[in-house]
């Protein structure tokens, strides 16, 4: 007798890896001790909001107390907010927007699932540059969508816009693109983001006048936007194309991953926009979201201006990889985001995961990205994690030598 569904037992397996290294550092911090085990499996944002946010939620409390202070607010967002996410993306994304164009969601995630609840049939194909976060195929797989991934290109891991291209059919609803990326860490070019609009632009026109057909859109997931070093610039993805949405969250750039908070746009030049925007509102509500957390929405619209302390992140990042270019360890140098995808000594990356167990540090197998040979480490941990797991990873790379 079949307790699960098979795509919620699809899904089980394909993120038990991560959910396996979380249960074994509780294991071994219990055995050895916090300070003995480094831990760059999650990445939980630890590094605390900005200060401001002290005062705000100081705010929202004395708020809260009055006559629906905590109530229910319209499911695409408290108004007020709105407006200033519009005003905010306007900039970000250099498209004049208005409060209409905008949606809060319960987190990144929630926009997402929410956005395939509106547009995805059974059969319909999301395709997605590998690696890729794990649970896109949930996402769409709730409602029968299918995710195909394309793999990007090592060892930038640039975008490979011809085996896009190449992967597109009629089924094929959406393309994402996650730039600055998880697990990599690379922030796609502006010249490889204008090919992938192009192609889209390209199926659409296609695609137009053709009985049955429908759009191809492309899904622009940025949580982790803010975080872009050594000068690197996000592109904007809405002049790119009329087809763009945009979705995000403050867990990151705020350290509010538990608030879950975030944010669904779509380009006002697309054709039928309002009807999209719509939709999307009532999948909000009828997916049992029904609005985003009302403090986490003013939370965040008081501190659009305000981000973490992104110099930590940036001193994780350049203490990570002086450990692990000491240790052997192959590695492109992350320019956004709080990860890295470093290459293993083996095919197998499953083996240099178990390699490096024996040394208390645990890392997220590249397989379970969708992109074998490679392992993810988040720098979303204490320097003294960091700078003490040196000798165990130097130790744990002998074997291979």
């Amino acid at each position: 007798m079949q307790l699960l569904t098979n795509d919620i037992q699809k899904a089980m397996g394909s993120s038990s890896f991560i959910r396996k290294m979380f249960e074994k550092g509780l294991e071994l911090k219990k055995q050895f001790g916090t300070d003995a085990v480094f831990d760059f499996s999650l990445g939980n944002p630890d590094v605390p909001p900005p200060a401001k946010a002290n005062e705000v939620i100081k705010e929202i409390a004395d708020a809260a107390v009055k006559p629906l202070g905590l109530g229910y607010c319209p499911n695409a967002g408290i108004p007020s907010v709105r407006e200033a996410m519009a005003a905010y993306l306007s900039k970000q994304q250099e498209t004049t927007l208005a409060a209409k164009d905008v949606i809060m969601s319960v987190g990144a995630a929630g926009a997402m699932v929410s956005f395939f609840r509106a547009v995805v049939e059974p059969g319909d194909e999301i395709i997605t540059p590998a690696p890729y976060f794990v649970e896109y195929g949930s996402y769409c797989g709730h409602f029968g969508g299918v995710l195909k991934t394309v793999p990007s290109i090592p060892p930038t891991f640039r975008p490979d816009v011809a085996g896009l291209a190449a992967a597109i059919t009629p089924k094929t609803r959406a393309i994402i693109i996650n730039s600055p990326n998880n697990p990599t860490g690379c922030i796609y070019s502006l010249e490889d983001l204008k090919a992938v609009a192009a192609l889209v632009d390209k199926v659409n026109a296609e695609r137009e006048g053709v009985e049955g057909a429908r759009p191809l859109f492309l899904l622009s997931d940025e949580p982790y936007r803010a975080f872009a070093f050594d000068g690197a610039v996000v592109p904007a993805i809405l002049p790119l194309t009329k087809w763009a949405c945009v979705l995000g969250s403050f867990s990151k750039t705020l350290s509010l991953a538990g608030e879950r908070v975030g944010y669904f746009l779509a380009n006002p030049a697309m054709p039928d926009q309002a009807t999209l925007m719509a939709a999307v509102t009532l999948t909000t509500r009828t997916l049992g979201s029904v609005n985003a957390p009302v403090i986490g929405q003013r939370l965040a619209a008081a501190l659009l201006d305000q981000t973490v302390d992104l110099e930590i992140y940036d001193r994780r990042r350049k203490l990570m990889a002086k450990v692990l270019a000491e240790a052997g360890i192959e590695f492109e140098m992350p320019r956004g985001a709080f990860y890295f995808f470093a290459k293993s000594p083996v095919a197998d990356d499953g083996i240099f995961v178990d390699a490096l167990l024996k040394e208390n540090i645990l890392v997220v197998p590249g397989k379970g990205f969708g992109f074998a040979g490679y392992v993810r480490l988040s720098c979303s941990v204490d320097e003294k994690i960091i700078a003490n797991s040196a000798e165990g990873f130097k130790r744990a790379m002998k074997a291979f030598k």
